[in-house]
């Protein structure tokens, strides 16, 4: 049962992917093409998406997080480190790269696979590559990522 909840919330998720146009990396390279502003190319419908998703997530946290426990499981699992490393800082910084690069970030890009073509399966083969890359820096001794203080 709970294999077909994660199913049918994928299908929702990759759906409103398409719909919104996150699938189509032209319109994710036009919101982040910045310098188009002037020129009147600037196409800033992906920030309704981005508040959309704030909006929706920053209420289902308040409702879910109300409850004593969640519905499939014995307890939330939330984060509970709070000290910043080098990989917290570098990873969002190379997936914000990556992604105004392509036009593509991970969900987008695997619902892109049915009508994105070559660069869809480039980027995605790209991803996993940098996947099993940052399971081998993972795998390296903790001592090399120092951490860095938020006063910084």
């Amino acid at each position: 049962m709970l294999i077909l909840l994660h199913f049918a919330i994928g299908l929702v998720l990759g759906l409103g992917l398409v719909i919104a146009g996150m699938a189509d990396p032209a319109k994710v390279l036009n919101f982040l093409d910045l310098a188009a502003i002037p020129a009147g190319g600037w196409d800033p419908s992906l920030a309704f998406v981005l508040a959309g998703a704030v909006a929706v997530t920053a209420l289902g946290y308040r409702l879910v997080l109300r409850r004593p426990r969640p519905l499939f499981d014995t307890r939330f699992h939330l984060p509970t480190a709070t000290d910043l490393d080098t990989r917290i800082l570098l990873g969002p910084a190379i997936f914000g790269i990556g992604w105004g690069l392509a036009g593509f970030c991970p969900g987008p890009a695997l619902t892109a696979l049915t009508t994105g073509g070559a660069p869809a399966w480039l980027f995605l083969a790209a991803m996993f590559a940098g996947m099993a890359g940052a399971r081998w820096l993972a795998a390296r001794p903790a001592a090399s990522l120092a951490p860095v203080s938020p006063g910084r």
